[in-house]
Formats: C-alpha cells, structure tokens, sequence
C-alpha cells in the first residue's frame, strides 16, 4: 500500500512538471511565430536613410567633415536643358566601405560619416558622359548625404572622375527639392518610403523631378557613353524591347512640350505607383505617357517624331543594343567581338547593373565591357589598372 501512494505521489508531480514544460513549450511557440510574423511585416523607417544624422554631431568631432553642397544652393546650379544627371539613392548604412569612424572627443563616443564614394563601374559612367560631352556640365546627386574626403587623393577612383572640370558632385533633399513642385504633398505622405524596392524606386521618383526641375539628359549609373549627345535634339528617350521604352536614357527640354512631357510623367508617377512592382515606376511611367502623345500601343509606331508631336523616340540599337537577358555579353571574352559589333552604332550601352552588379570582372581579362570602357572611361580604367585587381 505505502509502495501505491510513492508512486502516485512520484505520477503526480510527473505530470506537474510535464504540464508546465508542456506549457513552456507552447509559450516558446507562440513567441516564437510572433518573432516570425514581426520580421516578415515590419518594414523600417527608410526615410532615415535619407536623413543627416550626423549634421547634429558635428560639433563633438575634433576632425569636421565638409557636407557636399546641395544641389539648390551650390555654386554651379544646372543649367536648363544643358546638363546631364545621374542618382545615387543607396543607404549609406547598405555600403561599408564608405562609412568610416571619425576621431572624437570622447573616445567611446562612436560618430560615423558618410563619405562620398563611386564604385568603378559608376565612375565609370559619370565619366564617359564627361568625357564625351566637355560643354556639358555633368552633376551626380546623392540622394542620401554624404561628405567630402578630407584628401581626395586618397581615392583614385574619385580623383579620376574629378580631373574633369564640367563634373560636379552634389547632396539633393528630397523634401527641399520636391517643395515647390506638384510632388511634394505625395512625398509627404510618405507612400515611398513604404515601398519594396525603396532605393529604385527614390531614383524613379527623383528622374523625374529632376527632369521637371531643369530638363536636360537623366542617364542610369550602369551605362557607357560612346559617343556625344551634344548634337542630339531635346525630348527622347529610346526603346527596350517591342513592348516597352525604358527610363535609362531620357531628354526632356526645359519648357514647352519637353515640360509637358516631364509633367505629365509626375502626373503618372504618382497616380500609378505601386510600391510591390520594380519596373512600374520606371519605364512604365514613359511608357504610359508616350502611349498617350503618340495615340498608339505599338512601340515601332512610336519611332515617327511626327506621330509623337516632335518627341523622339529612338529603337533599342541606339542606347539598349544588349538586352537585359543578354547583359553576360558584355562580360564574356568569346562574346567581345559580337558585341562591340552590335553597339557600334550606339550612342550608349547599358549594362545592367540589377544583373551584373555582382559578376567579377577581372583586370587584364579583354570582354567588351572592358575594352568600352579602356576608350570612354580612360582615367578611370587606369586608376583600375593601376591599383585593383578587379572591375
């Protein structure tokens, strides 16, 4: 009998000790979804990326870095209709190597600045747009803002791109940028920021506005010049495909028509945009507009300027050569001759960077990016040469 009430003592606190591990477990689950369901729908605040967080530091650093100039108050503004621009709308905080500690006054004190930077291909295409085009100035906006290098000397690949007089690197605010334009209320109520692809889709935004703001040539920072487009008539852009034209290469003249055309391409932007859809924002802003000037669906219609009222609308030969299936032909020695083949009517070449961003191209190694870019990014390609190993 004392054996049975043992045993039903011992079962019973058996089963008190598995109910509560029961429980614990169950506890562990559900903590454990929550996680789950938390990293899956929290979206961080990218506006952040956008923001100076360093502006209110400065003070506490022994060593003070120099803002770039903003593209409104900067000596040099843009001149309507005669300027080129590019966008850098990454966060600082994605790119390591251009975050660097400063000293500070406090040592455990941790500041970081956020200095200007361009990867070689980047260089590389701000430039082949200098280079090709000397009476045009060339600008390229940070979208996110960045110092200059206590000694430029220290980054040859920089030092390349600013031997030329005609380029000009510059900090834009969004917020300060779009006031005054028919974009600044959808800004503020920050639908961007909410977006899925928020880096491409700041530079789709930014385009645009800028084209609005000054017109002139906006050029995607994946491509190479080959040739001037100083003589080429205002208002294009070119195609990429039969079914649609892209946002990669586009001219917009300051007034009349050219305006028109930017107007109508904000009208669009932010009537239609879609935070979960890479391309819409981009090319299909360009494409919906020009649909509409040239009353037609069907992409070779559109290469007649008179059926787009004067708007220039070139085939893929003149600026995208190379689809983007094809962008490994650029890198590939076998596929060097055919390629330079196919763009050698081209005005430029796209690359592709969504792509190929990642593919190593190897110095001393001949393909037909290489070798575009040995004759139109010529002191960029030997400030690669002569200090890295790659591409």
């Amino acid at each position: 009998m004392t054996f049975v009430l043992k045993f039903q003592k011992i079962a019973a606190k058996f089963i008190k000790i598995s109910f509560r591990l029961r429980i614990m477990f169950c506890l562990l689950v559900i903590l454990a979804l929550i996680g789950l369901m938390f990293n899956m729908y929290y979206t961080p605040d990218m506006r952040y990326c956008f923001v100076d967080t360093l502006a209110a530091q400065v003070e506490d650093l022994r060593e003070k870095p120099k803002k770039l100039g903003d593209i409104l108050l900067a000596d040099a503004l843009p001149i309507a209709g005669h300027s080129i621009f590019f966008h850098e709308t990454s966060c600082p905080s994605t790119i390591k190597s251009i975050t660097k500690k400063l000293p500070t006054a406090e040592p455990h004190m941790e500041n970081y600045v956020n200095y200007v930077e361009l990867t070689a291909r980047q260089a590389c295409s701000v430039e082949s747009a200098a280079f090709h085009n000397p009476k045009t100035n060339v600008y390229v906006l940070y979208a996110s803002p960045r110092y200059q290098l206590p000694n430029i000397t220290a980054d040859p690949i920089l030092s390349a791109v600013l031997s030329y007089k005609n380029v000009h690197l510059r900090n834009v605010n969004m917020w300060t940028y779009a006031a005054t334009t028919p974009m600044y209320k959808w800004l503020k109520d920050g639908e961007l920021f909410k977006s899925s692809y928020v880096f491409s889709h700041t530079s789709d935004f930014l385009r645009y506005l800028t084209l609005w703001r000054w017109g002139g040539t906006y050029l995607d920072m994946d491509t190479i010049m080959l040739r001037s487009i100083e003589d080429m008539p205002p208002n294009f852009v070119g195609a990429e495909s039969t079914r649609n034209l892209a946002a990669g290469v586009m001219n917009f003249a300051p007034d009349g028509f050219g305006h028109e055309i930017a107007e109508s391409c904000l009208s669009d932007f932010e009537r239609n945009f879609k935070g979960n859809n890479w391309g819409n924002n981009g090319p299909g802003v360009i494409t919906r507009v020009m649909r509409k000037v040239c009353d037609t669906e069907t992409i070779a219609l559109m290469f007649d300027p008179k059926r787009c009222k004067g708007f220039h609308i070139f085939d893929r030969n003149i600026f995208y050569a190379i689809s983007w299936e094809e962008w490994r032909d650029f890198f590939e020695p076998e596929k060097m001759e055919k390629t330079l083949s196919r763009t050698d009517h081209s005005y430029i070449a796209h690359f592709w960077n969504k792509k190929s961003v990642d593919f190593p191209v190897k110095v001393g190694i001949k393909s037909a990016f290489t070798t575009m870019a040995e004759k139109n990014c010529p002191h960029v390609y030997k400030a690669i040469v002569n200090h890295f190993s790659h591409f």
